[in-house]
């Protein structure tokens, strides 16, 4: 084995962890998203988490976070909550670095 097989291994293999890492980031941040919106929607527990783990699969539907955005928009403006994309993008932003804290912290 050379030099520049065990790099392109080294290389893979964080890629894939760095892949694993931003998929886990990803989901716990739409699973933080669910909560906050639930809690501002005035959802109980168990309706909460129902709603937060429905918003961890609306992400499935597309690539990016479009998909989570229109979600929470059409679901808080129709609890009567006053929002806008900017305020749900902001909320995307700080449950991602929530998110990082979490796992980071965690490993």
């Amino acid at each position: 084995m050379t030099t520049f097989d065990d790099r392109e291994r080294a290389f893979e293999t964080k890629f894939a962890r760095d892949e694993e890492m931003a998929f886990r980031i990803t989901a716990r941040r739409n699973k933080l998203l669910g909560h906050w919106a639930a809690d501002l929607m005035k959802l109980t527990k168990e309706e909460a988490d129902a709603y937060a783990t429905a918003i961890v699969h609306a992400d499935f539907e597309e690539a990016g976070d479009d998909d989570v955005v229109r979600k929470l928009l059409g679901d808080l403006t129709a609890a009567g909550v006053d929002t806008d994309e900017s305020k749900i993008r902001h909320a995307i932003a700080d449950q991602t670095v929530e998110a990082r804290r979490q796992l980071m912290g965690s490993e």
